[in-house]
């Protein structure tokens, strides 16, 4: 298969239904992965599967709210006991706009417990399995947003920069278990989240609000789920195998080059 094969490598992937996690379970799928797409939202999981067997390749969707620390662990033993689990992508995450003043306490605690419990929950669930197998690859969707200042995004961006520090005390951990650990920091991508999102914000609006959101990356552009999950196969295949403890922004020139 050459260069970035996963052949023979079981990867579980949160929130693969959609946007990025959907494009790494469809790239990792390509590579020769057992692919197992971990998603709450049983529509999206299906069609994912559907859109990667149309490809000519297959995965498997699981049911699941990562945020619940006993479902996810009894959902990853059932599938460890079927073999091994080499690759996790916690990839799960959802956001929110807003200051500390408008950000409600149920606001605070639904980020936390699906930005940071759902990474602690799957990684605590998947690692027994790689420390027993002594190997593993664990890889964190952190944000530009946990690296810079982002106006409106308090809550999000406080979730984005446990992120980071959970992977470099993860790849702490574990280095002589032979288990590596890295982020991947996105700028904005287009994905149907944020169609929705400004859909939702800016009705009447959606062609200028893109241009404009478009134009906020220095590089003029957003970018795309393909990219993330190309940075992504690198980090998690076997030519990355000196990679680890390390974030690495993909956000069009974001945080460098627009003055922050």
């Amino acid at each position: 298969m050459g260069r970035f094969s996963l052949k023979g490598k079981t990867a579980l992937i949160t929130g693969g239904g959609s946007g990025i996690g959907k494009a790494i379970a469809t790239v990792f799928a390509e590579q020769g992965a057992s692919v197992h797409i971990l998603e709450n939202d049983i529509n999206a999981a299906e069609l994912a599967i559907k859109q990667i067997k149309d490809v000519g390749f297959s995965a498997t969707a699981h049911i699941v709210d990562v945020s619940k620390h006993d479902q996810t662990i009894s959902l990853v033993k059932s599938i460890g006991t079927q073999g091994s689990i080499d690759l996790l992508v916690n990839n799960a995450g959802i956001a929110h706009v807003g200051t500390v003043e408008s950000t409600e306490v149920d606001d605070l605690d639904r980020l936390y417990n699906v930005n940071i419990k759902g990474v602690f929950n799957c990684t605590k669930a998947c690692i027994s399995f790689m420390r027993k197998a002594g190997k593993g690859v664990i890889l964190n969707l952190a944000s530009a947003a946990g690296l810079v200042g982002h106006n409106d995004r308090f809550a999000y961006s406080m979730t984005k920069g446990a992120v980071l520090s959970m992977t470099y005390s993860i790849a702490k951990d574990y280095l002589k278990h032979n288990i590596r650990c890295n982020s991947i920091s996105p700028a904005r991508v287009h994905t149907p989240f944020v169609d929705g999102f400004i859909r939702k914000n800016y009705p009447g609006k959606e062609k200028e609000m893109f241009k404009k959101l478009s134009k906020t990356q220095p590089i003029g552009r957003m970018g795309t789920p393909e990219e993330i999950a190309s940075l992504a196969l690198y980090l998690c295949s076997d030519e990355a195998g000196f990679v680890t403890g390390t974030d690495y922004p993909i956000d069009g020139g974001f945080i460098r080059l627009n003055g922050n």
